[in-house]
């Protein structure tokens, strides 16, 4: 007879230290729609001409890519805000995995992150912690 453990698939392949990386070029197009869905239209946001100037939680989207990746569910998030992001510019989040730990849910995750700009400077830095869920066969 098989107990709970038993339906859990096999914890995600990563490694405490690993570095995983997502990349994305900041367009207007992308500042324009995420203010439509969030509702947050500010002039540096949407100005009428120069540069926009990218909202803090698109930025820090880029990291949730990787954890869509993982089929991670964030539990708790934090950021901190150090440099704008502007249109045209090409930012990389560099997420390390901290801590790996078995739980009954699945494999408890902690996470550094650290969103940068094509000139290495850090936009922004954050961690995140929460759970990848083991499938159930």
């Amino acid at each position: 007879m098989s107990g709970p453990a038993d339906d859990k698939a096999a914890p995600p392949d990563i490694t405490v230290g690993q570095v995983l990386r997502e990349h994305r070029l900041i367009t207007v197009e992308d500042i324009r729609a995420f203010a439509d869905l969030v509702g947050d239209r500010g002039r540096h946001h949407l100005p009428d001409e120069g540069q926009a100037m990218a909202h803090g939680l698109f930025t820090a989207s880029l990291a949730t890519a990787i954890g869509g990746q993982l089929d991670f569910i964030a539990r708790r998030m934090g950021w901190e805000f150090l440099r704008p992001v502007w249109t045209g510019d090409t930012i990389t989040a560099e997420v390390t995995v901290r801590t790996l730990s078995e739980s009954r849910s699945g494999t408890r995750v902690e996470f550094d992150i650290e969103i940068l700009n094509q000139d290495r400077e850090t936009v922004l830095r954050g961690d995140s912690s929460g759970v990848i869920r083991h499938e159930r066969s």
